[in-house]
Order: C-alpha cells, then sequence, then structure tokens
C-alpha cells in the first residue's frame, strides 16, 4: 500500500514555519492538529498556513489538462499535497451526461483515453498526489450521474479506472470517497482500490433547524459516517466540509473540525470546500456559499 498522501501531509507539516503574508480574517484554518487542506478557487487560502493539502476538481471530459502542472507547481511552493477529485462527466449538456450512457461507456473502455490522458500527467507530477474518483456513490439526490448505481456495476467501473489510472501513475494514493450513507460499504470496491478513506460533511444551519429541530454539531454528523469508514482499517479524510449558519453556528464548527479526538484514531485530515454550493439543496435550500469569507448569515 501507498500513503504518499499522509506521507505528504506530515512532510509539509515539518516546514510549516515559512509563513506566507496573513490574509484579512475571517477566512483563517480553523485551530486544531488535524491536517488541514483546502478547495480554494478563489485564493483565499494561497498564504494561510497551516494548509497542507491543495483539492482539485476536474471533470474527464474538456478539461485542460496543463493546469495539473500549475496546480503541481503552486503546491510544491506552499510545501502542500495535492487530492484530484476526477468527475467522470462532462461540462456540455447532451446524453453523455447520463448514468446509462456512462455505465456503457465505462464498460465499453470508451472512457480510457481520458483517464489515461489525466494519469500520464499525475504521473510527472512532484508534489505527492491522491486520486479521488467518481465520489459520494452512495448520494441518492440525483446529483452526479455515477451515484445510485447498483453497486456491483459501480464497483466494476471504479476498478476499472483505478487500475488504469495506476498502470499510467503508480506512485499515486488513491482515496475512495463515499458520502457516509448507511449503505456506503455496499460500494467498497475492496482494500486493493482503497489507500484511503474520504467522508463528505457539511453543516447548514437553516437545514438543521428545519429537519432536526436544534443546530447540529461537526461530531453529531461526522461521528456515524466516521465509524462506517473506520470499519475498513484505512485512513480517514474528510475530503469536503463546508459550515454556513449565524456567528454562534459558525464558531462551533470552527472549534471542532479540527480537534484530535480519541474517537476517531483514524482521522488523518480535513479538507475545506471553499466555494459557493454548485448543486442547490432539496427542497428549496437553495446553494449555500461555503466560503469562509461569506458562511456567517446576519
Amino acid at each position: 500500500m501507498k500513503y504518499s498522501f499522509v506521507k505528504g501531509i506530515a512532510a509539509c507539516a515539518a516546514v510549516l514555519c515559512l509563513a506566507g503574508p496573513a490574509l484579512a480574517a475571517p477566512v483563517e484554518v480553523p485551530p486544531g492538529d488535524v491536517p488541514f487542506g483546502v478547495y480554494d478557487p478563489d485564493g483565499d487560502f494561497t498564504d494561510k498556513n497551516p494548509v497542507v493539502i491543495e483539492h482539485l476538481f476536474l471533470p474527464w471530459e474538456d478539461v485542460y489538462l496543463p493546469s495539473l502542472n500549475d496546480a503541481d507547481q503552486y503546491a510544491l511552493e506552499r510545501h502542500r499535497a495535492l487530492l484530484v477529485t476526477v468527475e467522470p462527466w462532462t461540462w456540455s449538456r447532451s446524453e453523455r451526461n447520463t448514468a446509462k450512457y456512462l455505465r456503457r461507456g465505462i464498460a465499453r473502455g470508451e472512457y480510457d483515453p481520458n483517464m489515461a490522458a489525466i494519469c500520464d500527467v499525475l504521473a510527472t507530477l512532484k508534489s505527492p498526489v491522491t486520486l479521488r474518483f467518481a465520489h459520494e456513490m452512495d448520494d441518492t439526490s440525483g446529483q452526479f450521474i455515477w451515484a445510485g448505481w447498483n453497486p456491483k456495476d459501480y464497483i466494476s467501473a471504479y476498478r476499472h479506472m483505478i487500475d488504469l489510472c495506476r498502470a499510467h501513475a503508480p506512485n499515486i494514493t488513491v482515496m475512495w470517497s463515499p458520502l457516509g450513507e448507511p449503505n456506503m460499504a455496499e460500494y467498497y470496491p475492496g482494500d486493493d482500490y482503497v489507500d484511503l478513506v474520504g467522508l463528505s460533511i457539511f453543516g447548514l444551519q437553516a437545514w438543521d433547524e428545519a429537519k432536526y429541530g436544534h443546530d447540529r454539531t461537526f461530531d453529531e454528523i461526522f461521528a456515524p459516517r466516521y465509524e462506517r469508514a473506520a470499519k475498513f482499517g484505512k485512513p480517514v479524510v474528510v475530503a469536503e466540509l463546508g459550515y454556513v449558519g449565524d456567528a454562534k453556528y459558525v464558531q462551533m464548527w470552527k472549534d471542532s473540525v479540527r480537534v484530535e479526538k480519541k474517537d476517531y484514531p483514524s482521522l488523518v485530515g480535513v479538507v475545506y470546500f471553499n466555494q459557493h454550493e454548485v448543486y442547490p439543496w432539496p427542497e428549496n435550500f437553495g446553494t449555500p456559499d461555503w466560503r469562509m469569507k461569506n458562511q456567517i448569515l446576519q
């Protein structure tokens, strides 16, 4: 097993004394000792420390592959590891954006060149690289065309693409990343195809109050998902994290997400999703703005 992601964040942590110029509050790294990363298209965390993981999202079609080299240079300059989420769709509106088309195309090898092209570039990067492919496959909201499949179909497709990528980029680490639902184990592709288990944890105060009648804590959402993930015996990462609400709610989450706890011995990192939500939450809860500079609702 290769754990370059974990080794990479450990190496980055060793050089965190190289701090850059500070950015204005409220954009700041939450307090704690759990290694922290961020998806940060606005560049709010460009010179923030300690940030040891740089998260990227790529569709495997219609993507400018040299951007990976740019991201590698950016990460190297800041002593960060790379987490690359590859989403198996195109941004174009067409029949290609359907689950049926995607399943058939993967089975026929039609997408092999797409994955190979990405992984050829990943093989050349100097930063530690973790590949996160077709995440949140246990989600049932209809958000992703690779989610909610028959587990056997998903596992077959996932294994095919991981095998292909490893053939081109043998030094990558692989993150299998469900949402964390009770049925997530049905989609587990096997120990040989998982180096890390990623989870998604989002706290939306308006949703909590409407659905649960109280403000849920980070631990209330994370603990049951962690328990499911830890059963596989792999390091666990919060691959996507976000929280939005009033000042008290945001502070409660901020003070919890990076705190090392004996209940989570396998937790090795949390990665914040510092971007506006792309897909509307159900039941007209809108598209939360997870960016730290806008997360506090007045």
